[in-house]
C-alpha cells in the first residue's frame, strides 16, 4: 500500500498533465512468471565503478534523509528515526515546503532535544535539479512521496546517477517495473541499491517467504503460499494509490511486457507467483482470497535472485477470511472499486472525499493488527511459519521504512546493486531489526 501522498510533502495533489503523459509503463501483471534476477549475479551485481562510487559516501553530509516527511506516515517514519537512530547517525528531514519541514523539526525537537537542529533539504519531486542535489548529498534517500508513477520517478533517475541507496512505500506495481527499465542498468553501473516496496507491501510477505524457505531443505523444489490478513484503517493517500492503480489497467501491462522484453531469463532455474484461485484453506481454517498486489511478485523476484529458493520455487497470495459472506463482500468491494476507477468523475468524487496525508489516529492504530501466515514445502517437509506485527499501514510501516534504511546505512550485507528486493538486498539482517524491533517471525509448526 501507498502510505505518503503529493508531491514533496504529501499534499496529494493532482499530477501536472506531462508527468501523468510520461507514466506510461510499470508493473508486472498478476500472476506473471517472474524470469530476471533483481539484484545478485550478472544482472545485479556491482560493477567497478559503482564500488568506485561507494568509497565516496564517508564524503557525503548525510547517512539518511527522509523525503516527503511532512506527510503522514512521514511524519511517524521521522519520529521513529528521532527515537531509534544510532549515535552518529547523520539524517535530515527533505520536502519541498520549508515551513513545514521547520515545523516538524521543532515538533520533533519538543520530545527528542537533539533533533532540535536537525538539518533540513527542500526539494521539489517535480524539479529535477533539487532531487539530483539531494541524491548527492546523501548515502541513503528514503521516500513517502506518492502516488510514485505520477511523482516519483525522478527521484530514482536521481539516485541512480549519483549511487545513491533509494528506499520507497510504493505497492503500485506499474511504477516499479518502469523505473526496473529506466534506471536498473545506470543503477548498477553507479553502485546504487533501488530497493522499493518497503513497508507493508511488502517486507512482511518478501521477507516472510525468505524466512520459511530457510526453514526447508536446500536444492529441492519449493511451495510457498501467504494468508494475509489484518485489522487497520487506511489512509486518503493509500485510498489514492489504490484508486490510481485500479484505473491504469493498460498502462500497467504495458509496463509488465516492456520489463519482460529488458530481463534477463533465468537459466536452470524458475520463480513463479501464479495468482491462485479463491478455495478454503484447511491450512488456516478460512477462506481464501487471491491478492492480486506487487507483493507475490515480489516475493518472486527474490526467489529469482538467490539460489537458497530452490531449481523450481512457486508463491500464492491470499487475503485470510473468516466467513465465506465476508470473502464474497470483500471480493464486491474490490471489483465496484475497480469499476469507479474507470469512470474519471466518479474516481475523482472518490479522491475528494478522502484527504490524502491524513490517517487514522494514534487510539485508532494502538488497535491495529496484521498476520501473514505462510505454508511452506519441499524435500519432504512442511512448515508453518508467522510474521505479524501492529498497525501495518502506518506504525510498522514507518518502523519497516526507518529500520530499512538504517540498514543500508550501517549494516554488513551482501553486494548488490540496481533494482533488489529486500530479502535479495538485507534478508538475514533486516529480519534481525525488525524482530528487535517488535515485529515477531516464528516457526508454528514443522512436520
Amino acid at each position: 500500500m501507498d502510505t505518503g501522498a503529493g508531491v514533496g510533502d504529501g499534499t496529494g495533489a493532482e499530477p501536472p498533465a506531462e508527468e501523468a503523459r510520461a507514466a506510461t509503463a510499470g508493473a508486472g501483471a498478476p500472476g506473471a512468471e517472474a524470469t530476471a534476477t533483481d539484484g545478485v549475479g550478472a544482472a545485479g551485481a556491482e560493477t567497478a565503478a559503482g564500488a568506485s562510487a561507494r568509497a565516496t559516501d564517508e564524503v557525503r553530509p548525510y547517512d539518511v534523509v527522509l523525503f516527503g516527511a511532512t506527510g503522514f506516515v512521514g511524519t511517524l517514519t521521522a519520529e521513529y528515526l528521532a527515537a531509534h537512530a544510532p549515535a552518529g547517525c547523520r539524517w535530515a528531514l527533505a520536502g519541498r515546503n520549508r515551513a513545514g519541514l521547520t515545523a516538524l523539526r521543532e515538533r520533533l525537537a519538543a520530545r527528542w532535544p537533539h533533533c532540535a537542529e536537525l538539518p533540513l533539504v527542500v526539494a521539489d519531486a517535480a524539479d529535477p535539479g533539487s532531487l539530483g542535489e539531494l541524491a548527492e548529498s546523501a548515502r541513503v534517500v528514503a521516500t513517502t512521496v506518492g502516488p510514485y508513477v505520477w511523482y516519483g520517478d525522478g527521484l530514482v533517475a536521481a539516485c541512480a546517477e549519483a549511487g545513491t541507496d533509494y528506499l520507497d512505500l510504493t505497492g503500485e506495481a506499474e511504477f516499479v517495473d518502469l523505473t526496473y527499465v529506466r534506471h536498473d542498468a545506470r543503477a548498477r553501473e553507479t553502485g546504487a541499491r533501488i530497493v522499493h516496496a518497503c513497508g507493508f507491501d511488502s517486507v512482511p510477505h518478501d521477507l516472510g517467504a525468505y524466512f520459511t524457505v530457510r526453514q526447508l531443505p536446500e536444492g529441492v523444489p519449493l511451495r510457498v503460499d501467504g494468508f494475509v490478513r489484518a485489522g487497520a484503517q487506511f489512509s486518503g493517500g493509500t485510498f489514492a494509490s489504490a484508486l490510481t492503480a485500479f484505473g491504469r489497467g493498460r498502462q500497467i501491462l504495458r509496463a509488465a511486457h516492456e520489463r519482460r522484453l529488458h530481463e534477463p531469463r533465468l537459466v536452470g532455474r524458475r520463480a513463479r507467483a501464479p495468482l491462485g484461485g479463491p478455495r478454503f484453506s484447511r491450512e488456516t481454517g478460512t477462506w481464501a482470497l487471491p491478492l492480486p498486489t506487487l507483493d507475490p511478485q515480489v516475493v518472486a523476484r527474490s526467489a529469482a535472485a538467490m539460489e537458497r529458493y530452490g531449481p523450481d520455487f512457486r508463491y500464492r497470495h491470499y487475503a485470510s477470511v473468516k466467513t465465506l459472506p465476508m470473502a464474497l463482500g470483500g471480493a464486491a468491494v474490490v471489483g465496484a472499486s475497480a469499476l469507479a476507477a474507470q469512470l474519471p468523475p466518479v474516481r475523482d468524487w472518490l479522491m475528494g472525499r478522502y484527504q490524502a496525508g491524513e490517517g487514522p489516529s494514534a487510539e485508532r492504530r494502538a488497535r491495529s493488527w496484521f498476520s501473514v501466515r505462510f505454508v511452506g514445502e519441499g524435500g519432504g517437509r512442511r512448515v508453518f511459519t508467522e510474521v505479524s506485527g501492529g498497525d501495518p499501514g502506518y506504525d510498522e510501516t514507518a518502523k519497516m521504512l526507518a529500520e530499512s534504511a538504517l540498514c543500508l546505512a550501517f549494516d554488513a550485507l551482501p553486494k548488490t546493486a540496481g533494482q533488489v528486493t529486500t530479502a535479495a538486498a538485507m534478508g538475514d539482517a533486516l529480519i534481525a531489526r525488525l524482530t528487535e524491533a517488535g515485529l515477531r517471525f516464528r516457526v508454528a509448526h514443522r512436520s
